[in-house]
């Protein structure tokens, strides 16, 4: 692909868009970020874009109009825009509201599907959200110095079935397992989100001192996939320091994830938060 001289950037939460941005600025790209009130950081502002437009959620309407005057061909969404976002008070205009009404469900590959094809036809054509990020994406192997142990190995073999199974479905991409048992299940709610749901739920089992090996001796591993023909234009697995930073305070201990499909947004900083820790982290090959 040849350099994009004018990037149109759809801004979700987190860190991924501004890394991207800063990534996209690096090779030469005049920025024109869209900021989402509900989601984007006010970070944004303060990295060197071209332009920031921010507009509610349910503007779709100003979205086109805003990258079109801009001369924008070409866009990218990174950050997470909360599913249940779609189930708030957010009031979409009349170019969103047609979208959804013309979806028979309304999970995430339907809904941005939808927006994509929207886009598409206004001459604004969606990227891969990794295209400027690829050095991040989770190499083969154990990336950090624990290897599992064999209650995690066990654990993340079942949970990927698991969670393949889910994503297939576009419920979510997130499952926490204990001792080859499925403890929580990504749905709305988010990764971080889940994977605190799934300490509290081992927590509240007792809060007395669990026997020498039963299951609330067990820690947690949680597994983190991609979903079968992941669509990498958006809702691209990611994790970071705070994915682990989660993990200590649930009690998890090990993490799965898919080789070349999940960003590591801190690069080489989650694993060394990881290493600290004490929490494997492992990525391997998606399924053909």
């Amino acid at each position: 692909m040849p350099p994009i001289q004018k990037l149109g950037l759809i801004a979700g939460n987190g860190s991924f868009p501004l890394l991207l941005l800063d990534a996209a600025r690096a090779q030469g790209a005049e920025v024109i970020v869209a900021a989402i009130k509900e989601e984007t950081s006010p970070l944004i502002e303060n990295r060197g874009a071209a332009s920031v437009h921010w507009m509610s959620l349910g503007e779709l309407g100003k979205l086109i109009d805003t990258f079109k005057k801009a001369g924008v061909s070409t866009a990218i969404m990174a950050g997470q825009v909360k599913h249940k976002q779609i189930f708030s008070s957010i009031r979409p205009d009349w170019k969103l509201a047609k979208v959804l009404f013309s979806l028979t469900t309304r999970n995430t590959d339907s809904l941005i599907g939808a927006v994509a094809r929207v886009l598409a036809d206004e001459g604004i054509h969606l990227i891969s959200s990794t295209t400027y990020l690829e050095p991040l994406l989770a190499r083969a192997g154990v990336l950090t110095r624990r290897s599992p142990s064999e209650t995690e190995q066990k654990n993340m073999e079942y949970g990927r079935r698991v969670a393949r199974h889910l994503a297939q479905y576009d419920i979510g991409q997130t499952v926490v397992i204990a001792e080859s048992a499925c403890v929580a299940v990504e749905a709305m709610e988010g990764t971080d989100a889940t994977i605190l749901r799934a300490g509290e739920i081992m927590k509240s089992l007792s809060h007395e001192p669990a026997p020498e090996g039963s299951l609330l001796d067990r820690a947690l591993t949680v597994v983190k996939v991609a979903k079968p023909q992941q669509d990498m234009r958006f809702d691209v697995p990611v994790i970071g320091i705070k994915t682990v930073e989660t993990m200590m305070q649930a009690g998890a201990t090990c993490l799965a994830v898919d080789t070349g499909k999940c960003l590591l947004l801190d690069g080489d900083g989650i694993i060394a938060a990881a290493d600290q820790a004490g929490i494997a982290i492992v990525s391997d090959p998606t399924p053909e």
